[in-house]
């Protein structure tokens, strides 16, 4: 038993070290991913919903129908995260949507109250997480929106 234990962690030591290795030369060739560029999703009511991120959400809208969220802004998050959920999560319920999106925002109190007071409903809130506060709404499509106060 010791010995089988023993192989399946030189083998995924091996494994981490030339996976380690192919990342460094595939980040030091040209063509690989440096960032995201947006993120897209259909809506029923696309100027409906861009009016609800601007007047809810705070996003100001270009003139293009979308909004430009600077990754330079102070106080914002060094990375992107990104993740593909199982089929079956029930981490965006209620929303039945295929996507959820994270914001960051710099108080999440003061962003609350500010959607309290227009009438947004929050689903839930979590202040004690590792990574920071979180809470959830829905945007009137009924996709599930999740706020993230980083841990400072």
């Amino acid at each position: 038993m010791a010995a089988k234990v023993s192989l399946m962690l030189c083998l995924a030591f091996l494994s981490a070290a030339v996976c380690a290795e192919a990342a460094t030369e595939t980040a030091q060739d040209p063509g690989h991913i440096t960032g995201v560029g947006g993120v897209f999703f259909k809506a029923r009511d696309p100027k409906a919903l861009a009016a609800w991120y601007r007047d809810m959400l705070g996003l100001q809208m270009e003139a293009w129908g979308g909004a430009a969220l600077r990754s330079d802004a102070p106080k914002h998050p060094p990375k992107l995260a990104g993740s593909a959920f199982p089929g079956s999560t029930k981490y965006f319920a209620p929303s039945t949507s295929a996507f959820m999106i994270n914001y960051a925002v710099d108080d999440l109190d003061a962003m609350l109250a500010r959607l309290h007071a227009k009438g947004v409903e929050v689903l839930d809130r979590a202040d004690d997480g590792k990574n920071g506060r979180f809470a959830w709404i829905l945007d009137p499509e009924g996709n599930k929106v999740e706020l993230w106060e980083p841990k400072r």
